[in-house]
């Protein structure tokens, strides 16, 4: 009986969960908490400070501006004529970012492999960050046009630029964050280069590149707007941001909405890479 008691007494009751919301619920409640804040904001600074339309149009004339037609009355409704147009974005921008992402992951190894093309090379990289995005995309765009290439290579080649340097850095950054332990351990069991990079060196990086591809993926779509105004593109975000700019005194709701368009692209091609970091990083560790 005293044993009983003593051990009721010394284990300590299990709390019942309070319900509650998840990680994940928590974390869409701030963001439309947030939403919340800055649309209030917005038209309180309207109210108080008598912002004309021209400057900061009311929140409700964007929204509706989605669902105006374009052409004169003759096209689509602009919600559909930015969509059209943001998968041709979203398209160059990929492409850039998947050349940008393997130029930066080989750059990495062969910097990781070599401290003397480290040192001979990495400046330029770091150099090449420098020049003005907005200097080089006419260069490229200009220049690979007369080549003959097409107009979504120039693009993609652009995007690229932009995309290629956060990995080369986030990548070489992870294969130097090995620990030395692990690389004496595969000394020991006679390890080559190869065997080296595939079992400790690639799987150390996987988090610091992911988080240089989330970087590299918002880069890309900027990479990817800049490069359609030179290119006298008549399809993507880009070249909507510029009409919508010609009309802004006649029509400013029109220009936050494909403002909102660009920054979408971003935030879904962020997302997707970050869906991928949780899918391949975190199942490596559950491993």
């Amino acid at each position: 009986m005293s044993d009983d008691l003593t051990l009721a007494t010394s284990t300590p009751a299990s709390r019942p969960r309070s319900p509650g919301l998840s990680r994940g619920g928590r974390s869409w409640l701030a963001t439309l908490l947030l939403m919340v804040i800055i649309a209030f904001a917005w038209e309180s600074a309207k109210v108080l400070f008598g912002i004309p339309d021209q400057k900061l149009p009311h929140l409700l004339a964007i929204v509706t501006e989605f669902g105006a037609p374009t052409l004169g009355g003759s096209g689509p409704i602009l919600a559909v004529a930015l969509f059209q147009n943001g998968l041709v974005t979203l398209a160059e921008a990929l492409m850039g970012f998947v050349l940008g992402g393997l130029l930066g992951c080989a750059l990495a190894i062969i910097f990781a492999a070599s401290r003397l093309f480290e040192r001979g090379l990495l400046p330029l990289v770091v150099g090449s960050q420098t020049v003005p995005i907005l200097a080089i995309a006419p260069m490229v765009v200009i220049g690979l046009g007369q080549l003959g290439a097409p107009d979504w290579v120039a693009k993609a080649v652009v995007a690229a630029y932009l995309t290629f340097f956060p990995v080369t850095i986030g990548m070489l950054r992870g294969l130097r964050s090995v620990p030395h332990d692990a690389l004496d351990l595969m000394r020991s069991y006679a390890a080559g280069s190869w065997p080296t990079f595939w079992k400790l060196r690639l799987p150390a990086a996987l988090p610091h590149l992911f988080t240089a591809l989330k970087i590299a993926a918002t880069a890309s779509v900027i990479g990817a707007l800049v490069a359609e105004l030179p290119a006298g593109s008549r399809y993507g975000i880009g070249v909507e941001i510029i009409k919508a700019a010609q009309f802004y005194n006649s029509n400013p709701p029109h220009l936050y909405a494909t403002i909102i368009a660009a920054a979408t692209i971003g935030l879904c091609f962020y997302g997707s890479v970050a869906l991928a970091e949780k899918l391949i990083v975190r199942e490596r560790k559950a491993e």
